[in-house]
């Protein structure tokens, strides 16, 4: 075991050396990453493309950098579509094998400013004052302090360890310290825009073996801008030493390292290597930042950030997986939702939302189907206290959901100090059964039962953190079996989408063989990639229904989002139906609540089910991410489809009401191959094949859910079609239909007109043009004969009527003819082909991110 340590900390000095003896400069020099086949070495294809090796990418398998002088041309890009050009030129059967027939994907590095810290947000009205400390919480307070010898001059004022003025809002983690918990041998690094290691309360925890500047190139993540306060601060909720300087963190005795991206534009190569940065011991990685949260942007990290975490998460920690903690977002003032932001809706990270010191929602937090967890920040009473950057310099006014997602990184270090062999997926588990519901009478904050029996809320995930109870859940936790998945088969609907008050839902059967061929015990998260098309992509919503009658809120419609592209290979996610057995029929509701000229179709959607597997020595890890993995949509279900439109039952705002109505307020989620098993069955509404009313709820500009749905809130799982129906047509019986609607058909038809009218225009255009050229051309009067091959070789000049001897010998024809057969055409035209430089190699992919079109990848999901 001390062999296999001292291997593993000798591999991750090598991994720090190798990146500070060559930092990038992308000044002077083009980087390119590139999937390689294992059977080729990099080498091989640097030497063949004039490039320099650089080294592995972010330990990814057979993933590799290559640098050259700066240019403006892609060398690799280029280099590829010449040789497809010369291939067309020759046989089929003498192709020779290039080495750029290894290269499986390739990017051109691209520096880019995307992503933006989630601090504190500003709050847009009056400030209210606290009450006056209550002497009883008070003197607990002091005697906390002196059996645990803190004498930290800020400690009083961090309500979030120990609430004097709200007993019991706060994480509840003195009892761990009295215990003797406090993280040891637990490492946590903030990645952020740096972190200052000479600070009194960092200095002793600081772990500079885990730590790297990306923005400046070099081993010591120092501030080095007048903003870059963000990740000290961070820092400091998770690990501040217990002394005399300001205040202290969760697990005072963890390391804390820092990886600094937020300072300066990072390519996409630069991040995926930052996230992963000393992942064998860096064991949680607390990330508050993301796309902007501006209700507009739908954006996703990249294939290369996506197969670096992905990487992390099956051979971090020594196998156990590494833990991603993200803050959910402040983008709720603008209607954002965290299930638009392809990291927080990720399956691999725990998001986190915040609460204030009074157990109300923050005007700013996001909410969503993917929020897991809340915890304590900032409001408009108080902030989180904590270090600043400075020798001994401290700060009362640290908030927004970045506050929270490093209190609750701090908590996970303490659960590692007392189970270091639980997997990322174990700390899910643990938080999914530990954390507290509590009561709440705020619009959205309804909480539905789930099948574990445990409660959901989109705007508190599964309540807030107890440090204690998950600490002394983990002491003796029965760690989960291995990750197994399910993946239906793209189930096209192709239905336009009513406004106002109905939607189209589509339902897909899985059953139980289905989920026993995929090695499925018990579900975890569920993710739903779709395709909208939309002039309006802010005035959709989608949700989603599962056998057990939970609904996730996939997509809420967002005022500011004006994009016209509707949804693009997105994926949203739900950790709501976590525990659930996933067996029978899977809902998804398009709705469109707006009526306005902005209208879509609802074009196709796949489900993917992720959880325990039943067996554990049969599973097998899940194979890399894909550029091209929802790609395949001509891979359909066989089952029968059939299509309904639905309406929505009316909504009630008394979260106590007994209802009979599914829960209906449209908030956001988000969703993300081994085997694909297509075994299940799909049904989806349209007029085609009959209409179903099925009550759904009444949609409007800031709706609210409603409590848990009782057995009969589920009525679209199981709803019957009436009997088919041609749908209506403007033409007489003998034209088709196309099975679509009147309106479609209209445009279908006049397309095709336009296209005859347009050839028949072309046609009279090009034959009184000749005509007019055949009038006015003299060549036309003129005849000549053709010559046989034995008159021209007597090289003799012939008359018009036989030549030397008066025979004529040949046909008439006049020249006029000739002549404009050939017209308009080059020597060079004629007896040259043309080439087609058209399309990419491969899954060739430009400097950007994330999957078809979301990564703005998005489209594309202050710090939180």
């Amino acid at each position: 075991m001390r062999c296999l340590t001292l291997c593993v900390w000798l591999a991750t000095v090598c991994c720090v050396s190798a990146w500070s003896q060559r930092p990038r400069n992308y000044d002077t020099h083009d980087y390119y990453a590139l999937h390689i086949h294992p059977n080729t070495s990099p080498e091989q294809v640097a030497s063949h493309l004039g490039l320099e090796h650089e080294g592995q990418l972010a330990n990814i398998p057979d993933h590799h950098m290559f640098r050259c002088s700066k240019g403006h041309q892609d060398v690799v890009k280029d280099a590829i579509k010449e040789l497809k050009a010369r291939r067309r030129k020759r046989d089929a059967g003498s192709l020779d094998w290039s080495p750029l027939d290894a290269v499986l994907l390739n990017q051109k590095q691209v520096l880019r400013k995307r992503l933006v810290k989630r601090g504190v947000p500003k709050y847009p009205g009056q400030t209210r004052q606290l009450p006056p400390s209550l002497s009883p919480g008070s003197t607990i307070q002091k005697q906390v302090m002196t059996e645990l010898g803190i004498k930290d001059p800020i400690f009083h004022e961090q309500w979030h360890l120990f609430n004097a003025e709200q007993p019991g809002n706060d994480l509840n983690v003195t009892g761990v310290w009295l215990d003797g918990v406090t993280g040891k041998n637990s490492t946590v690094c903030i990645v952020d825009d740096g972190l200052d290691m000479d600070s009194e309360d960092l200095r002793d925890n600081y772990y500079s073996a885990g730590s790297y500047d990306f923005n400046d190139k070099g081993p010591a993540p120092k501030p080095r801008l007048s903003d870059d306060r963000h990740g000290t601060r961070c820092a400091g909720e998770v690990s501040a030493v217990k002394n005399d300087a300001c205040g202290v963190g969760v697990a005072y005795e963890s390391r804390i390292a820092g990886v600094r991206i937020l300072s300066a534009p990072i390519s996409d190569a630069d991040e995926a290597e930052s996230v992963v940065y000393g992942y064998q011991e860096n064991d949680i990685y607390s990330c508050s930042w993301g796309p902007p949260d501006d209700g507009r942007t739908m954006e996703a990290p990249g294939i290369l950030i996506r197969r670096s975490m992905v990487n992390a998460i099956q051979n971090g920690r020594g196998g156990r997986g590494t833990i991603y903690v993200f803050a959910a977002g402040n983008g709720a003032p603008k209607g954002d939702n965290c299930n638009f932001d392809g990291y927080t809706n990720s399956i691999y990270s725990v998001t986190v939302g915040a609460i204030d010191r009074e157990n109300k929602h923050p005007w700013y937090s996001e909410s969503c189907s993917a929020l897991l967890v809340v915890t304590y920040s900032s409001s408009n009473t108080d902030q989180i206290h904590t270090t600043d950057v400075g020798i001994n310099k401290c700060t009362s006014g640290h908030g927004g959901t970045s506050a929270a997602g490093p209190l609750a990184a701090g908590v996970y270090a303490l659960v590692l100090e007392v189970r270091p062999e639980a997997t990322w997926r174990d700390i899910q588990w643990l938080q999914v059964m530990t954390a507290r519901p509590f009561e709440s009478d705020e619009p959205g904050s309804e909480w539905q039962e789930t099948t574990l029996g445990r409660k959901f809320s989109h705007m508190f995930g599964y309540g807030r953190i107890d440090a204690y109870d998950i600490v002394e859940m983990a002491k003796t936790w029965k760690l989960v079996k291995p990750q197994a998945w399910y993946w239906s088969p793209w189930i096209h609907v192709k239905h336009e989408i009513p406004q106002g008050n109905q939607g189209v839902a589509s339902t897909f059967e899985v059953t139980k063989q289905a989920m026993e061929d995929a090695n499925l015990e018990r579900l975890e998260h569920i993710q739903v990639t779709m395709n909208v098309e939309h002039s309006r992509r802010g005035d959709l919503s989608v949700e989603l229904r599962s056998p057990s009658g939970i609904v996730s809120h996939l997509s809420v419609a967002r005022e500011h989002d004006e994009h016209a592209g509707g949804y693009t290979d997105w994926t949203f996610m739900s950790v709501a139906h976590w525990g659930e057995p996933g067996v029978g029929n899977w809902t998804v509701v398009v709705k469109d609540a707006t009526v306005n000229e902005n209208k879509g179709s609802f074009v196709d959607w796949k489900l993917r089910l992720w959880g325990e597997a039943i067996d554990a020595k049969a599973q097998q890890l899940l194979p890399m991410p894909e550029a091209s993995d929802d790609d395949d949509h001509d891979a359909t279900t066989t089952a029968h489809v059939t299509t309904t439109d639905v309406t929505h039952p009316t909504k009630t705002k008394n979260p106590g009401a007994n209802i009979s109505h599914t829960p209906d307020r449209p908030v956001n989620v988000r969703p993300s191959d081994t085997g694909k098993p297509s075994s299940g069955q799909a049904s989806i509404s349209s007029p085609a094949s009959g209409t179903t009313i099925v009550p759904i709820a009444s949609p409007t500009t800031n709706p609210t859910t409603t409590s848990a749905p009782s057995s009969t809130a589920a009525p679209t799982t199981s709803a019957t079609p009436t009997p088919s129906a041609a749908p209506d047509s403007f033409l007489p019986s003998p034209f088709p239909t196309f099975g679509v609607s009147k309106r479609t058909q209209i445009w279908i038809y006049a397309s095709l007109a336009l296209i005859l009218i347009f050839c028949c225009s072309l046609g009279l255009y090009f034959y009184l043009a000749r005509r007019r050229r055949l009038r006015a051309n003299p060549r036309d009067d003129y005849e000549f004969e053709m010559l046989d091959d034995a008159d021209d070789a007597d090289g003799g000049a012939r008359g018009v009527n036989g030549g030397l001897g008066g025979k004529k010998v040949g046909k008439k024809r006049r020249a006029g003819e000739l002549y404009d057969a050939f017209a308009g055409e080059s020597e060079e035209e004629l007896f040259s082909g043309s080439e087609d430089e058209g399309g990419l190699y491969r899954d060739e992919i430009g400097g950007g991110s994330g999957s078809r079109g979301s990564e703005e990848r998005v489209d594309e999901k202050g710090g939180r």
